[in-house]
């Protein structure tokens, strides 16, 4: 019986917490990136990195 008490005030605050607007919110990318200033290897993680959004974007639609 005194185990239940516990357990139910541990998420007391979930509904609480607030809803930040979809234009407040960022993708997680803050880097700054220049074509004019890349070499090969910044070229080429670039195409990697958008392979692998397209591969994710990919699995999320299934």
């Amino acid at each position: 019986m005194g185990r239940s008490r516990g357990q139910k005030s541990r998420d007391k605050n979930k509904g609480s917490l607030p809803q930040v607007p979809k234009d407040m919110k960022s993708d997680g990318r803050d880097v700054e990136f220049s074509r004019e200033l890349a070499d090969q290897d910044d070229l080429e993680a670039l195409a990697r990195s958008n392979a692998a959004d397209a591969r994710a974007k990919k699995r999320k639609k299934k």
